[in-house]
């Protein structure tokens, strides 16, 4: 019976599989969405899901762009206004207006875009530093762009775009 025991696998190399698989279904997927005619992307395996725009509560003393909180399905998740945070001008909320809520670290933080666009596939060869490193210019919230045919798509570096 002892020998049974030992020889029976354990989940963990069940769960090392499983993981593999989903990391391979996401492996070079974006999300892409708009803010202000710019097509932004962040992988598709940060994404918890797509909401549409819903009361959102107000926090005194947080930083602008931080539009407040919401209460999904019991969990509350503080949401950042994406072109707040870019610093573009204000744009009234519309139908396509969305709240895309990612999970970063633990945490799930929704991110209210103008429109969400496709879900992108760009290999890894196609994924380039941006070119203002080449000129010393500095963008805080961009970590790489994309290509994707004829088009570029400004990937985003979340751990830049969340920091206070």
């Amino acid at each position: 019976m002892s020998d049974k025991l030992q020889e029976t696998p354990t989940a963990a190399p069940i769960a090392l599989a499983y993981q593999t698989n989903i990391e391979d279904t996401t492996k070079d997927k974006f999300l892409t969405f708009i803010i202000d005619d710019e097509e932004y992307g962040v992988e598709i395996a940060k994404i918890r899901e797509i909401i549409s725009i819903c009361k959102i509560t107000k926090v005194p003393e947080s930083p602008d762009y931080v539009e407040g909180i919401i209460n999904l399905r019991g969990d509350i998740v503080p949401v950042i206004n994406v072109r707040r945070r870019f610093s573009k001008p204000w744009k009234e909320y519309d139908a396509l207006t969305c709240i895309v809520v990612i999970e970063y670290n633990t945490y799930k933080i929704g991110l209210i875009v103008d429109s969400v666009n496709e879900v992108a596939y760009i290999q890894e060869e196609n994924i380039l530093p941006p070119p203002s490193s080449k000129i010393n210019y500095y963008n805080q919230f961009i970590r790489n762009i994309g290509r994707v045919e004829e088009d570029v798509k400004l990937l985003l570096d979340l751990d830049r775009l969340l920091a206070n």
